[in-house]
């Protein structure tokens, strides 16, 4: 691999799962692999399992990883090329993306959308603009629509907890929030999805939020929530702000809340989550807290997905 985005960027999305897992069971088997290699993880907004699930898979491969929260302690970048810089901002991306490349040997990136303006969000221009000019490898810790190490993550976990020979049904569900959210983890999740093509998959979500199809793709889309949830043997719990009406909260039906009670017609389905999660409105706690519930482990998930990226873009 020469960089991490897309699915676009893996040549075998059921290969990298299966390296992930190997890492699973032996982390420090490649220890060599990153001697004297640096890893730059640039933050343009917050995170936690991104930022330390990276970290720790970055030391298992011997890498050493430098963190540098730009939004809080770098100079404010400007992003258009041809402008006068005559206002707030103070240093080109051209300029800074190129300096980073000089320094590290890998370039991690965690971008978020404005979700004003949708040609400029799924242009991908920030993270695009660092590709161009850094001159070195560049691996998404989250874009303004894609959450590529989530996915696959998501993968990983999904494959672990399933033990039959037919294909699972996976059902990622809208559910509500408190505040306008990007489509990022579910347009990621969906083309990941998609991709590995080892499910039986739909899509549920009040009209009005459907996702961009080239991320949807053939998934089956289901507006009735207890209908799509029947039968389920894993259900993918997140919120999002519509794509159509760009950015705008246009339902807050609290009855999508993923309760015991929504889950009753499920085969007993695992449920998951990205995290962070608002208890008792996206999911109540009696589900968190519950046998069903594997978003910790699917949190753990995180080192062995960013462990597997890293190593074959290493290798490559």
């Amino acid at each position: 691999m020469k960089q991490f985005i897309s699915t676009a960027d893996v040549p075998s999305v059921p290969r990298l799962v299966d390296i992930a897992m190997n890492y699973k069971k032996d982390p420090f088997r490649d220890k060599e692999l990153g001697k004297n290699k640096t890893l730059g993880m640039i933050f343009l907004n917050p995170s936690l399992r991104t930022r330390l699930s990276t970290q720790v898979a970055a030391r298992n491969l011997g890498m050493e990883a430098v963190v540098f929260n730009i939004d809080k302690e770098g100079w404010q970048l400007e992003m258009n090329d041809g402008v006068v810089m005559n206002g707030n901002t103070t240093e080109h991306v051209k300029e800074a993306a190129a300096v980073m490349g000089q320094y590290f040997d890998i370039l991690s990136i965690r971008t978020f959308p404005g979700l004003k303006n949708k040609e400029e969000d799924y242009t991908e221009k920030y993270i695009n603009q660092f590709i161009k000019y850094a001159g070195v490898p560049v691996v998404s810790l989250e874009s303004a629509t894609l959450h590529p190490l989530q996915s696959l993550t998501d993968i990983i976990t999904i494959k672990e907890n399933w033990q039959h020979t037919r294909k699972p049904k996976v059902v990622m569900t809208w559910a509500p929030h408190v505040k306008a959210l990007p489509q990022a983890v579910p347009n990621s999740f969906a083309q990941w999805i998609n991709a590995w093509g080892e499910t039986d998959f739909v899509i549920t979500h009040p009209e009005g939020y459907e996702l961009d199809e080239q991320f949807s793709g053939n998934a089956r889309i289901e507006y009735n929530q207890d209908k799509a949830l029947q039968d389920a043997d894993f259900v993918y719990v997140k919120n999002w702000s519509s794509y159509r009406d760009y950015g705008k909260v246009i339902c807050t039906d609290t009855s999508w809340m993923i309760t015991n009670d929504k889950l009753k017609n499920t085969n007993t389905a695992k449920v998951m989550h990205c995290l962070p999660v608002r208890r008792n409105v996206v999911i109540a706690d009696e589900v968190l807290d519950g046998p069903q519930s594997i978003v910790i482990p699917e949190a753990g998930n995180r080192v062995w997905a960013a462990q597997a990226v890293l190593s074959e873009i290493l290798k490559g």
